[in-house]
């Protein structure tokens, strides 16, 4: 694995526990930033949840082609969400974009070594 690959995921794992953690507690701080709990947002919740799982399980794999669509899952989602949410200072939409940033450069990394 790329030092970049093990930065996405850990990325993920930091940012991912205390989400998930936080929005199934009902924090006041994840009700701020995703409002109060709701069917919707626990279908969010299974998603991060999904994300932190198969971060932590490529983590412990090692396999760079399976990381690669959930890292381009994730920047694909992350870069339309301010356009459908229409909020571009929103500081989930804020700090999503930043770790697609990431995303992206560690899946320019991996790209050669992929074969479709």
């Amino acid at each position: 694995m790329t030092p970049m690959l093990y930065v996405s995921l850990l990325l993920n794992v930091a940012v991912l526990i205390p989400v998930c953690l936080g929005l199934a507690r009902g924090a006041r701080w994840a009700d701020e930033a995703w409002g109060p709990p709701s069917p919707a947002r626990g279908i969010l919740l299974s998603i991060y949840a999904a994300i932190l799982i198969l971060s932590v399980l490529l983590l412990l794999l090692g396999q760079p082609l399976l990381a690669a669509p959930l890292l381009a899952v994730q920047i694909l989602y992350k870069l339309m969400a301010p356009f459908i949410v229409r909020d571009w200072r929103n500081p989930v939409i804020l700090s999503n974009l930043a770790i697609a940033a990431v995303h992206c450069v560690t899946l320019a990394g991996l790209w050669p070594g992929l074969r479709l």
